[in-house]
C-alpha cells in the first residue's frame, strides 16, 4: 500500500519530529531507511512510512502509517526497538505523536 491520507479512520497515523544538527541530517534519514526497511515495515500491521525533510536540514518529520494502535504498541514492545531508538537519539532529539487525520481537500 502506499501512503494515502485520508479521513476515514481505517488508520492511525505516526507522526514523529526530529531536531537534527544538520551535519548529521543524512546520519539520521540513513538510520530512518534503514529501521524502515529491515524492521517496521515487517512487523504486522505496518502500512506505508513517509520522511519529509526543512530546506534548512534542521528537522525531520516521519510520517507513519499502520492499521490500528495496538501495531504501534507492539513494535515498541519488540527488542530490536530500544536500540534501534538509542541509537536515533544520539542523532536527534524525538517528538512521537500519534494522530487521526481530521481534515483532507484535494484539488
Amino acid at each position: 500500500m502506499q501512503a494515502t491520507i485520508r479521513t476515514d479512520g481505517q488508520m492511525i497515523t505516526l507522526v514523529n519530529v526530529f531536531t537534527v544538527e544538520p551535519a548529521k541530517l543524512q546520519g539520521l534519514l540513513d538510520h530512518l531507511r534503514d529501521g524502515t526497511e529491515t524492521f517496521f515495515s515487517k512487523m504486522p500491521g505496518f502500512v506505508s512510512s513517509s520522511v519529509l525533510t526543512a530546506r534548512d536540514g534542521s528537522r525531520a518529520i516521519n510520517y507513519s502509517q499502520w492499521k490500528s494502535a495496538d501495531d504501534i504498541a507492539a513494535f515498541r514492545k519488540d527488542p530490536r526497538f530500544a536500540p534501534y531508538i538509542r541509537q536515533l537519539l544520539t542523532l536527534a532529539k524525538a517528538e512521537a505523536i500519534e494522530c487521526d487525520v481530521a481534515y483532507v481537500k484535494s484539488a
